[in-house]
């Protein structure tokens, strides 16, 4: 199985979103160096809990800093953009740094109404996202209407970041699908991911390919990966009780913390559900998944408040699979 990050460019309390980013092009200099296959960046839009809002640009720094693996998108919000503009800047971006480009694609239109709001983006709007991803694809190949520059000689691979229906839209489109959330534990992403194999429809030679996205923390043991994965349960917590996703804060500042009993529930399943523990505990939860979903790569999303944890972590994770 490949093994890749992808980094949110999570914000920490007391520090300015500016360290976050910093953060993000430092843990992929620690990732190439660990060997890891790839790492890719997200696209939120006034998140309070994530510095990182344009990935392209985010990307752009971070292959300036490495030179070998390849790193992309997690995803870029195709609905929030015009597809012409998408291809230019990924095409600007393989040119800066040949054959290491991803581009992952998402159809989130904003984490709530005002945000909603202020990228002139909106539910009610028509749902063009397949026509938006084959026009994306034309100009990438060289087949649009215009000629996306810079012109380049190779496609930039696209990804499809995928839940439920979406599977469906990866194999329609040929595209490797990225699964993750709460569809991994399901029932039924099995059975969804076998109809992905068989109805993918094949684009100039591409053939199906599973990346399951997921936090993992590994340390000495379990109570110490229970205890990093603790800031990000309790901003997930706050998030459902204030409407905003919150920087992550220090696990002794959460300990002292008033805890309503419906946090603690959310909290509390939260870190059950996590893949977070020692690597014997972490290798079982992963050879679970891995034989349920049959996936070619694990693209791994943990944050902790701790950097120097989370380095560990990638590099506990790395030894591990």
């Amino acid at each position: 199985m490949r093994l890749s990050l992808l980094d949110r460019s999570r914000t920490r309390a007391g520090h300015p979103d500016a360290a976050a980013l910093e953060a993000t092009v430092l843990r992929a200099e620690h990732a190439e160096w660990l060997g890891y296959d790839r790492l890719w960046v997200a696209e939120h839009h006034a998140v309070p809990g994530i510095a990182s809002g344009t990935p392209a640009v985010l990307l752009a720094a971070i292959g300036a800093r490495t030179s070998r693996i390849r790193i992309g998108s997690g995803g870029v919000m195709l609905p929030l953009h015009q597809p012409l503009v998408v291809a230019e800047q990924f095409l600007v971006l393989d040119a800066l740094h040949p054959g290491r480009i991803d581009l992952g694609l998402g159809r989130s239109v904003g984490f709530t109404p005002p945000v909603r709001r202020a990228l002139r983006s909106g539910l009610e709007a028509a749902d063009t996202f397949e026509e938006d991803l084959d026009e994306l694809r034309g100009y990438l190949e060289g087949t649009g209407p215009v000629t996306a520059r810079p012109a380049a000689d190779r496609a930039v691979p696209m990804h499809l970041l995928a839940t439920g229906r979406g599977i469906e839209v990866a194999a329609r489109h040929g595209l490797p699908v990225v699964v993750g959330g709460p569809v991994l534990d399901s029932e039924e992403i099995p059975e969804m991911l076998r109809r992905y194999r068989r109805d993918f429809r094949p684009h100039r030679g591409s053939t199906p390919g599973v990346t399951i996205s997921l936090d993992v923390t590994v340390a000495d043991d379990d109570a110490t990966a229970r205890d990093l994965a603790l800031p990000e349960a309790w901003a997930m917590a706050m998030s459902r009780q204030t409407g905003e996703f919150p920087p992550l804060e220090p696990v002794a500042a959460i300990r002292d913390a008033d805890w309503p009993a419906q946090v603690r529930r959310r909290v509390e399943a939260s870190l059950d559900r996590a893949v977070a523990g020692s690597p014997a505990t972490v290798a079982k939860r992963l050879e679970v998944l891995a034989e349920r979903t049959g996936a070619d790569e694990l693209m791994a999303s943990t944050s902790t408040y701790d950097r120097e944890a989370l380095l560990g972590s990638d590099r506990m994770l790395r030894d591990l699979v």
